[in-house]
């Protein structure tokens, strides 16, 4: 049995004993049942009360006073269930005023099973409004939070974004001649990494992220060294081969998904094992990582940098293919030459050609610095 605590049963009946009596029937539902010495005693007591749930009247017919009472009453405080006690010999005007709302049921005085049967399906009935009422409340306050929530992530996605390209635009500003190397190697790692199955548009984007973040390292790296015009001495190269695993240790508290940490740490990895910081071979080396190495080859490849000229995607093409199994995962290698050449030119149009030639960057970050 569903019992309601700090609730309050109240009767009314002219025959006193049978009033008690009731009340010792009732009690047990609620806790508390109080016998009135007066309907109008009752009414006030279920008006003032705001425990009283249920009020029991045992009247005689429902006409007259008692019934204008009880309509009263139940138009005041409609959260009240009212039952009345009336013999029911004429039931048409109970069944009236049950229709009308003015009752909550009738029943014989006489019937105590019929009182309790009444008594404890309003109660069942106003426990089960209480538990709707709650689980409304619930449902709301849900709904505000998660809306909350959703602002929240939201904002801290902003945040997490522009961090990232403050962190890109922090490692442009000290090496000038990568400008815009991140941006176009993170298409390129999209596409390679679509070619090869992967559809999941959360795993695009940590991938992405990844290849953003790939030389997050170089930060650390002396600008004397990163900016050598002529070539690099050994122990110069030894600093350079730190800055997978510098990266890896700027961005490993941040928490970033293992994607992310992968393409920082194992760029530099060969498919042979001949590269750093930890010489894996072959399928050791993490998947996005090996993806990200052919998008990283194929644009350093047709960059410009001082000590070299840049090759067209042809020569690319062959230098990667001419390097599978060696430095590249076949399968990568083979997902890249799988689709035309005008494609991955498309790309890097469509990525580089709101970038400001190096030459014009170069003088605007000399400005800067000066």
């Amino acid at each position: 049995m569903i019992l309601m605590t700090k609730r309050k049963i109240i009767i009314f009946d002219r025959n006193a004993p049978r009033g008690r009596s009731l009340a010792d029937l009732l009690e047990p539902l609620t806790g508390a049942a109080v016998a009135a010495p007066s309907l109008a005693g009752a009414s006030r007591l279920a008006l003032e009360d705001p425990e009283a749930v249920i009020l029991i009247a045992v009247v005689g017919p429902l006409d007259g006073p008692a019934a204008r009472l009880l309509a009263g009453l139940k138009k005041a405080r409609p959260d009240l269930s009212v039952i009345a006690g009336t013999r029911l010999s004429d039931p048409g005007a109970a069944i009236e005023m049950i229709i009308s709302g003015s009752l909550d049921g009738a029943v014989s005085p006489d019937d105590a099973i019929g009182i309790f049967t009444a008594v404890r399906g309003e109660i069942i009935k106003k426990n089960l409004e209480e538990r709707r009422d709650l689980a409304s409340r619930t449902l709301r306050r849900m709904k505000v939070e998660r809306s909350r929530s959703h602002r929240h992530t939201r904002e801290l996605e902003e945040i997490y974004e522009a961090t990232i390209e403050n962190l890109m635009t922090a490692l442009d500003v000290r090496d000038v001649e990568t400008f815009g190397h991140s941006q176009t190697v993170a298409k390129y790692t999209e596409a390679l990494a679509r070619l090869l199955g992967t559809d999941d548009d959360r795993k695009i984007e940590d991938l992405r992220t990844g290849a953003l973040l790939h030389d997050i390292g170089k930060i650390a790296i002396p600008d004397a060294i990163l900016n050598k015009p002529g070539p690099l001495s050994e122990a110069e190269w030894e600093k350079i081969r730190l800055h997978p695993s510098l990266g890896f240790g700027l961005i490993r508290e941040i928490k970033l998904v293992p994607e992310i940490g992968n393409i920082i740490l194992y760029h530099h990895e060969h498919y042979d094992g001949t590269g750093y910081p930890r010489g894996l071979v072959g399928e050791d080396t993490p998947r996005e990582a090996r993806i990200f190495a052919v998008a990283d080859a194929l644009d350093a490849i047709t960059a410009h940098r001082p000590y070299r000229k840049s090759r067209d995607m042809i020569g690319a093409r062959k230098e990667i293919v001419r390097n599978s199994g060696i430095h590249f995962d076949p399968k990568a290698v083979e997902a890249f030459c799988s689709i035309d050449l005008r494609e991955w030119e498309k790309i890097r149009y469509e990525t580089t050609k709101q970038i400001p030639i190096t030459e014009e960057y170069s003088r605007l970050i000399h400005k800067v610095k000066k």
